[in-house]
């Protein structure tokens, strides 16, 4: 017989659109990875310089400060004699100048504000004056332009000291310098060598606070009331002055430098001894002496600290060119007056020369360095990393100070001569590095190095912490109590309806099944959030409960119907035998819900939240209910080893009903003996020092892992059920014909010849589910609780890479950190899946293979 024409030319159409359509899966599978790629390989770029200039300031005296405003434009300069020198940056065109009268004192310390913008100055005699060096920003619009300006370059005009440039908009961005300098307030009778300045409170009551060292090795801290007249401006300054206990500091020794906290709380001291000092300072009229710390070698000074911002994190440069980062942590040590220490955190790569200058980022952790050799390099302190080593142009000048611009995109360098250099450079992403992503990190205020997730914060100081490794684990985390859960319930029910259970039950039961598939996993978040959470919380005890009386249920339901005579048996078999399986099942659930109190007030001292926290109780009564199914299954097969062949001889000689009562007889014995053996097993690791709390359990969180994992395998288990009992009913019946009519019951015949027949299609079933699990994301975005921590603790919260995605990708902000991060997230859940499936598949067909030969 021939084939007719039009099922040819079917089947070759139906060859082809198939063909099309794989390939189109895997161009669109492909598209995906380099779509996600693109977007994440800036991430990894490192940063590149886009302009260095170079010139000399018209000036005789040194230098002393400088400023600069955000936008690169109108620099400031300081000398030592009062002169104040605005020029615009790219040029080194001379904007404005003006004189302070100092009245004769020279200078012989200075600091400022962590914007630079307002500075403190010790003088020779002792006092101290403060100044505005700053730069505003305003706007101006073109028909309001004045007239008779000066050109500075293709962007910039100038004029009476302000600088113009036009922005896309039409209008003009003016920058004016705002330059002041206070009234002198006298601190000591002798020069001030050190000091640091801090400004708080409000623009009409500003609070000055300032730390001073003076020639005598004296330290003081100072705070100025400001009160400000709104109607005529006049400024009336009220300070008050604490003398701090001296420095422990063998005769000869220098005070190399002082800072002070934003909040006057503590200040530090360092010396040419290598050590720094630490002041407690929050009693002001008791003030303390709490620490001192050595962060240098013997003999090798301290040339150079700032704070990076937060104040958290102290930076500190030696004159051997080492540059170390210190953490005040709260440790409970005796060892200093209030309980903290400074801990080194990092140690960051050493400069060719001493450290002469450091100074901060206004927003983010980097911080720039200089040697004396003129060396100049920018850091990235959280990454550990040197994001940049500028290179001089022409001869290099040492004793130079440095600032970073308030936008993190450029470095200014001023000599004492008046020579500045500045660079302008591009780095999108220098807080991400590998090790950021992936490993361990110190953060500020942090105990230790950790894998944190934390994008975003209350505060602009908080710098963002993006360890993918929390998000990482609680998608497994996720994944694995969801697959606790539904693995045995889907493979248990797919073996009971492929080889039981009637025709007509199976019908009706697996149709049902995957109508549960078509559930959005959104109601099921909601209920899980809404409802069952609450419900598992007030019925903690009850839950715990039920997991061991539905297996108890389901086993009394069997050893009954093993009691019926065989002809009862036979005749009832199919829906009767499985509503008494439900029925069973359901009475034991009722007794655990009216059981669950007194089983918490028993085990768990009335109270399973406050017993989870350790305040209460020891860690016996749950290492109890963990270990009894371990229990159970070394007394089994201890009983099968010792008694099963003498045990089966005995069975088979009774009838059909005495031998399920024996039977039933025999498991409740085991029962018995397993509880014994586990509860003597947990009061032998109890007796050892081991409580399970603080690890696998812990405090109780409403939205857990528990809550997760019981609603997400209701997802997953149609999943999981549907293709295991497809890939088991595909055996072909002369296997189960061949096993039973050999002797083998149905069970062992399901056991030991359909179940590994299927092999291949179950595995595949339980990776299907377990792709399901990994990734989930509304259940677990309103189930979780989002809280990215590293715990096994099934009662606490967690979050998943793609519960984040579907959080924080809404609000991120186009090709920022964040976003990219975000992506990287998504490729990382995508490689995992890939890797998951590769190996699945490999293992699906050695199965396929062993089957192949049956």
């Amino acid at each position: 017989m021939t084939t007719r024409a039009s099922v040819r030319i079917g089947e070759r159409l139906a060859g082809g659109i198939i063909t099309v359509g794989g390939l189109m899966v895997i161009v669109a599978v492909l598209g995906i990875m380099v779509f996600l790629f693109r977007v994440v390989v800036p991430l990894m770029a490192g940063g590149e310089v886009l302009g260095n200039v170079r010139y000399q300031l018209d000036t005789d005296q040194d230098v002393i400060w400088t400023n600069g405003d955000e936008f690169q434009t109108l620099g400031l300069a300081l000398a030592a004699e009062g002169r104040v020198i605005g020029f615009h940056v790219p040029t080194g065109t001379e904007v404005l100048r003006e004189q302070w009268d100092f009245a004769g004192a020279e200078v012989t310390a200075i600091a400022g504000t962590l914007q630079r913008d307002r500075i403190g100055m010790g003088f020779d005699d002792g006092v101290v004056r403060f100044a505005t060096l700053g730069v505003t920003s305003s706007s101006t619009s073109r028909r309001n332009l004045p007239g008779g300006l000066i050109t500075l370059d293709d962007r910039d005009r100038m004029l009476n000291g302000r600088v113009f440039t036009e922005v896309g908009t039409g209008d003009f961005r003016t920058l004016e310098a705002e330059i002041s300098l206070g009234e002198p307030q006298p601190v000591s009778d002798l020069p001030i060598i050190a000091i640091d300045y801090r400004i708080g409170g409000t623009r009409e009551r500003p609070v000055i606070s300032f730390a001073t060292v003076d020639a005598a090795g004296q330290v003081r801290v100072s705070r100025s009331r400001v009160q400000i007249n709104m109607m005529t401006g006049d400024e009336r300054v009220t300070t008050d002055t604490t003398d701090l206990p001296p420095l422990d500091m063998t005769p000869g020794t220098q005070v190399t430098g002082i800072l002070m906290s934003g909040n006057a709380d503590r200040v530090i001291v360092a010396a040419d001894n290598g050590f720094i000092y630490r002041y407690d300072v929050r009693d002001r009229d008791n003030p303390t002496l709490a620490e001192r710390v050595r962060v240098a070698d013997d003999g090798v000074a301290v040339t150079a600290m700032t704070f990076l911002t937060a104040e958290d994190a102290l930076v500190v440069g030696t004159e051997n060119g080492d540059v170390t980062v210190y953490f005040r942590l709260q440790t409970g040590t005796d060892a200093t007056t209030d309980g903290r220490e400074m801990v080194r955190a990092r140690t960051h790569a050493s400069m060719p020369a001493g450290i002469v200058d450091l100074s901060e980022a206004q927003r983010s952790k980097e911080f720039v360095a200089v040697d004396a050799e003129g060396n100049v390099w920018v850091h990235q302190s959280t990454a550990d990393q040197v994001l940049f080593q500028l290179a001089r142009s022409g001869d290099v000048t040492t004793q130079s100070r440095a600032m970073i611009f308030p936008r993190g995109n450029g470095v200014l360098l001023v000599s004492q001569g008046g020579e500045i250099e500045a660079w302008q450079y591009a780095v999108p992403h220098p807080e991400v590095t590998l090790r950021i992503l992936f490993g361990r990190v110190w953060y500020e205020g942090y105990s230790e190095p950790t894998f944190v997730w934390q994008s975003t914060a209350a505060v602009d100081t908080a710098e963002p912490k993006y360890s993918l490794v929390p998000l990482i684990f609680g998608t497994f985390k996720a994944a694995f109590y969801a697959m606790i859960f539904a693995v045995p319930i889907a493979l248990m029910a797919a073996i009971y309806t492929s080889e039981f259970v009637d025709k007509r039950v199976r019908g009706t039961v697996k149709p049902m099944m995957e109508m549960m598939e078509s559930l959005p996993t959104v109601v099921l978040g909601f209920i899980a959030a809404l409802v069952l959470a609450p419900l598992v919380e007030e019925w903690i005890g009850a839950v715990l409960l039920a997991f061991f009386a539905l297996p108890m249920g389901l086993m009394i339901g069997a050893f009954a119907w093993q009691t019926l005579p065989a002809q009862t048996a036979l005749k009832y078999d199919g829906f009767p035998k499985f509503a008494l399986m439900g029925l069973s099942i359901l009475a034991t659930a009722w007794l655990a819900r009216e059981l669950g109190a007194t089983l918490e007030r028993v085990l768990f001292y009335g109270d399973f939240r406050q017993w989870t926290t350790g305040r209460i109780g020891t860690g016996t009564p749950f290492m109890f209910l963990i270990l009894l199914p371990v229990s159970y299954l070394i007394t089994a097969w201890a009983f099968r080893k010792q008694l099963g062949h003498h045990y089966r001889d005995l069975i088979g000689s009774l009838d059909r009903s005495r031998a399920g009562i024996i039977d039933a007889g025999r498991w409740l014995v085991l029962l018995g003996l397993a509880m014994l053996l586990s509860f003597l097993a947990a009061s032998l690791l109890t007796a050892l020092g081991y409580d399970p709390r603080g690890g696998l359990i812990d405090s109780y969180q409403q939205r857990n892992a528990l809550v997760v994992g019981f609603i997400m395998a209701f997802a997953v288990i149609p999943n999981i059920y549907t293709l295991a009992e497809d890939a088991l009913n595909s055996v072909p019946d002369h296997l189960r014909a061949a096993s039973l009519a050999c002797g083998a019951t149905p069970w062992q015949t399901a056991r030991w010849v359909v179940l590994p027949t299927a092999a291949s299609g179950v595995f595949s079933a339980v990776m299907m589910g377990m792709g399901r699990a990994v990734g989930e994301t509304m259940i677990v975005v309103m189930a979780a609780g989002n809280t990215p921590i590293m715990e096994w603790n099934i009662f606490s919260g967690l979050r998943t890479l793609s519960a984040n995605i579907a959080i924080e990708l809404p609000e991120a902000v186009r090709d920022g950190t964040n976003y990219r991060v975000l992506f990287l997230a998504a490729l990382t859940l995508f490689v995992m899946t890939f890797v998951i499936n590769t190996g699945a598949e490999l293992v699906r067909q050695r199965f396929r293979k062993r089957a192949f030969n049956l």
